[in-house]
Parts: C-alpha cells; structure tokens; sequence
C-alpha cells in the first residue's frame, strides 16, 4: 500500500508517516494542497490521508477535484472538526472516510487497512502465482505452504512483481512502487532486495532478471 499524508503541521505529518513505513506502508507527505496535487499528479497512490485545513490549496477543494478528476485512490479525511455534520460534507466532497482529530494510531492503519482492501481497481488482495501466495493486507507470503520471513520492502517487491502477472518491471517501476520518494532513485536498493527475496524464495528461481530492463516473475 501507498500513502500520500497531506497535513500542514509537519512534525505531525511525519510522525504520522514514520509510524505507517514501521507498518510496512510506503508514506510519502506533503504540507500543503498545492503539492498534494503535484504528488498525485506524479506517482499512484492507494489512499491519501487528507487533512481538511491545508494552505495554499484547501483539502475540501483537493478532494472535490481529485473525484471529479476520478483520481483513483481512496481518500480519508482527517480532520479537528468532528460533528456528524463535518462527515457529511466531508464525504459529500468525495472522501471515502472521516477521522477526527486527536485519533488512535491504530484506528489510523485499521481504516487505511479498510479502505485498501476497498481498492479503486479491484485488485485482489491475495494474489497467487507458481506456488506462492501472498496477502497483501495482513502482509505476510508462503512458497508451496512454506510461510516466508519477508521484510516490508520484500514484501511489496514480490507483490509488484505477482500484480504485474508475468510482465517485467524496470528497478525504476518497483522503486515508485515500494519506497517512497526521498529514496535515491541512483541508489542500489532494489538490486539488494531483490537479491535478498531470490534467496528467501529459494529454488528453483522464480524471479528472472530480463536484461537490459528488471525483473519479472
């Protein structure tokens, strides 16, 4: 899954983000409407949390043109106003939840959790493909019934690849795919990883390297 938390007051937005990345979720933040919109412009994102009162652009107008634009991430707005009429208008602009400030953390990733699983394009949750099973919810991924010790990051590599359905993917495709966008796209990280998930897969291989281009499996 991959976050885009939309909140002006920083230190919150990141606390928020370093707490969903120690759940395996790919966070990324932006402080204001206005980069909200850049952000999703440029990278696909499965659910943004959107705080209502955003400078620049405000989060009501950042929903309303995401839906009309049919934008396909889930939206959940978070907010400090939290009267039933604060939810209705809410969800009137076209989010699909609503969390009032101050909330629980783990209400935070339940909901997220929740609204995933409602995905836009209706890909499964479970996917399965040459003897692996992998439940991209409850995170975790078994070979021929063998449950697999997997990282975060491993874990959303193997589901980028069983998504793709035999198709390769560039280490630029899966690096927008699993780690959010402070990582140095020069960086060796998706070569390690996926060095690292062949061996925990184990034989015979099941992820080819296609040359010149990445990885399919």
């Amino acid at each position: 899954m991959r976050v885009l938390v939309v909140e002006d007051e920083e230190d919150l937005a990141e606390m928020i983000a370093d707490g969903l990345r120690s759940s395996g979720i790919v966070a990324d933040v932006a402080v204001d409407g206005g980069r909200a919109m850049e952000m999703a412009a440029a990278a696909e994102y499965d659910v943004l949390v959107l705080d209502r009162d955003l400078p620049v652009v405000h989060g009501d107008a950042v929903c309303r043109m995401l839906h009309t634009a049919g934008y396909p991430a889930r939206i959940l707005m978070l907010t400090a106003a939290g009267s039933l009429a604060d939810l209705v208008d809410g969800l009137g602009k076209g989010a699909d939840d609503y969390l009032a400030k101050p909330f629980s953390y783990v209400e935070l990733v339940a909901r997220l959790q929740a609204l995933a699983r409602r995905g836009p394009s209706g890909t499964p949750t479970v996917l399965e493909r040459h003897g692996l099973r992998l439940d991209t919810v409850r995170r975790f991924a078994e070979r021929d019934g063998r449950l697999l010790r997997l990282t975060p990051k491993e874990l959303g590599v193997l589901g980028a690849l069983m998504s793709a359905d035999g198709a390769p993917l560039r280490p630029a495709d899966l690096l927008d795919r699993v780690w959010d966008c402070a990582t140095d796209p020069e960086s060796t990280t998706v070569k390690v990883t996926v060095h690292q998930l062949r061996r925990k897969l184990g034989p015979p291989p099941l992820i080819e390297t296609v040359p010149g281009f990445g990885y399919r499996l």
